[in-house]
């Protein structure tokens, strides 16, 4: 074979000098029978050995110095810019803010971002503030059971401890447990509470009070004011409820005596506000004094969907923060200590158990906007800060999904249809009962929560309507059209509103089915379910903890430990404990039958209620809801 012409042996291999020669040696071998003596490798093979060890040396030297490093940041938390850190948690002056969306489990943001999308014509990867600071979620459960309530859940972030359903920072053996809002007082830092439900409702109380039982909304306004073992340990509070201040003589007092708790609040130094203008003049802040105490509503502040069409009459959530936040800010600029706030979005809840999904979307855009505020403070503010955010529990069974007939359902929720109402169902229905009474009510009114007066009361000289008279059906289609964007209503739906004062269910639930079942949108439960809530923080190293799936108490240690009020927590049980065998200042005892374990073994609960028993009494719903 010539040497010029390419061996067969080689063809469509790869080639190189060294390579050619090689392979034309080894066809010669087999060509010619010859054995052919081994080459010795020179400097170049060594060199190519040398480079590829060090190769595989190199990479895993950088394998494993990325695994320390790694560890090292799960394992302690980072000083940020402008802090001093030790052992993992701030040692100088801080802020903490802790928010809390009552209610809202994870499918309240599919829903509202899937809505958010839907109306404003947004790509699918918009996401709602929340979405992106999602660091993990929470187990709910009480001592007595796997749905927890408010009071045991609020009870776990205060205390850092579990308690029976009810408790206002109380545990089951009817001891008071010091918050983590009273040991920051304690320590120096200012205090103070945000909500849109009343004040004294379970989530505020659990920070500032202690009472055997969350119906104890009497005793739980004059602890806020400073009627309290420890004195006064609140700097602010905004929001509603000022039913539970003034005396029972008063018309809008929801009180069981003549107490005025406004009164007393102001000879414990508090300035007191009760409206917008009030309220504007506070200047998102700036013009606080401190101790504040402002109360916007005779009970709840209306919904988000109510409110913004009230002429601007309450405050929103974010206004209220952000007020807040300044005030305590400004007052703490000369101090050496920060503050502690706890702001709540409160009616995410309540749109839950009407099971209106209409408020419910708009509750959590507007506590996503005050989360976004949060934020923004946090990113201007010289002072360390954090930020961490989570339910107390989940409510309604919220499903964006919906099982209309026998049939397989086809797989559809429809945003759009909520983006045609325009009230809550809680609104249509005070709207429809006033209407019935002959009382036309003003839109001012229509925002107050269980208002003191009875339908027959409001106008007595004009005659109820007929629940079978035409005008009357009219008037429902009217509401209908109007307030939920519905055209299309069945007669056995306009009869049933036509005739919900005798209905099972209030007209609320009606008007809030309606709206749910065109917008295939599901709810399993007018109450609590035992879903696991999102956890939320400003920064997830500063809150590395809370990372993963945690148990709620875990979130009450961290806000404990963030602030480093160990000593001052067990100071103030202390204290607390003394107080309570000193009297009755915690309401009345409770029987081991309400705190113990009620047990969660089935029992056929189906059978003790009719299908149609929702738990009301007169057409409404019995209590407030929890």
């Amino acid at each position: 074979m010539a040497r010029g012409e390419e061996p067969l042996l080689s063809q469509g291999r790869p080639s190189s000098d060294r390579s050619d020669d090689r392979s034309m040696e080894e066809e010669d071998a087999l060509l010619t029978g010859q054995k052919q003596e081994p080459r010795k490798q020179g400097w170049a093979f060594w060199r190519e050995v040398g480079l590829f060890a060090w190769a595989v040396i190199a990479t895993a030297l950088v394998i494993i110095l990325a695994v320390l490093y790694q560890h090292q940041q799960q394992t302690s938390s980072p000083k940020p810019s402008g802090g001093e850190w030790k052992n993992g948690r701030p040692t100088g002056k801080r802020n903490l803010i802790f928010m809390v969306s009552d209610g809202m489990g994870p499918t309240s943001l599919s829903l509202t971002r899937s809505f958010r999308q839907t109306t404003t014509g947004l790509p699918i990867d918009d996401v709602l503030v929340l979405d992106e600071h999602l660091i993990g979620s929470s187990r709910t459960r009480s001592t007595s059971s796997l749905v927890t309530d408010s009071a045991a859940g609020a009870t776990a972030f205060s205390c850092g401890q579990k308690s029976y359903n009810g408790a206002i920072s109380v545990l089951p053996n009817r001891d008071p447990c010091g918050t983590v809002l009273e040991a920051a007082k304690r320590a120096g830092y200012l205090t103070g509470l945000v909500v849109t439900t009343r004040i004294t409702d379970a989530t505020p109380a659990c920070f500032a009070a202690h009472v055997n039982h969350r119906e104890e909304e009497d005793k739980i306004a004059e602890q806020e004011v400073g009627e309290h073992p420890l004195g006064r340990v609140l700097d602010l509070m905004l929001g509603g409820g000022r039913c539970h201040f003034v005396p029972n003589t008063t018309d809008g007092s929801c009180r069981h005596d003549d107490r005025d708790v406004i009164d007393l609040a102001k000879k414990k130094g508090f300035n007191y506000v009760s409206d917008r203008k009030g309220f504007d003049g506070l200047n998102f802040g700036t013009g606080v004094k401190l101790p504040l105490l402002g109360l916007f509503a005779d009970t709840d502040i209306p919904y988000e969907v109510d409110r913004r069409n009230m002429d601007d009459v309450y405050p929103s959530l974010d206004e209220m923060a952000r007020t807040a936040l300044t005030a305590l800010q400004d007052a703490t600029e000369d101090s050496d200590k920060g503050f502690f706030l706890m702001i709540e979005g409160s009616r995410i809840d309540h749109a839950g158990h009407g099971n209106d999904p209409v408020a419910q979307v708009h509750e959590v855009l507007a506590y996503d906007k005050a989360f976004s505020s949060v934020l923004d403070f946090l990113a201007r503010d010289d002072v360390e800060g954090v930020l961490v955010g989570t339910s107390d529990h989940e409510t309604g069974g919220l499903a964006t999904a919906r099982q209309l007939h026998d049939t397989y359902p086809e797989y559809h929720w429809f945003p759009s249809i909520l983006a045609n109402a325009s009230h809550s169902a809680e609104n249509l229905a005070y709207q429809l009962r006033d209407h019935i009474a002959g009382h036309h009510i003003s839109p001012l009114e229509i925002g107050i929560k269980n208002p003191p007066r009875s339908p027959a009361s409001l106008d007595p000289a004009s005659p109820s309507l007929s629940a079978d008279s035409p005008e009357l059906k009219q008037y429902v289609r009217h509401l209908l059209s109007t307030g939920l964007g519905i055209s299309d209503p069945t007669s056995t739906e306009i009869s049933r509103l036509a005739h919900s004062s005798s209905d099972p269910w209030p007209a609320s639930y009606i008007f809030a089915d309606m709206i749910s079942r065109r917008a295939q949108v599901g709810w399993t439960t007018h109450g609590h379910s035992a879903v696991d809530v999102n956890i939320y923080a400003s920064d997830p190293e500063q809150a590395q903890p809370l990372r993963g799936n945690r148990e709620n108490t875990e979130i009450g240690k961290f806000l404990i430990e963030y602030l480093g009020l160990e000593k001052e927590m067990g100071v103030v049980t202390q204290e607390l404990k003394a107080w309570k065998k000193g009297g009755e200042w915690m309401g009345k005892v409770l029987p081991d039958g309400q705190v113990g374990n009620k047990g969660d073994h089935y029992e056929g609960d189906f059978r003790k209620r009719g299908v149609m028993d929702c738990g009301c009494v007169g057409g409404r719903a019995e209590g407030h809801v929890h």
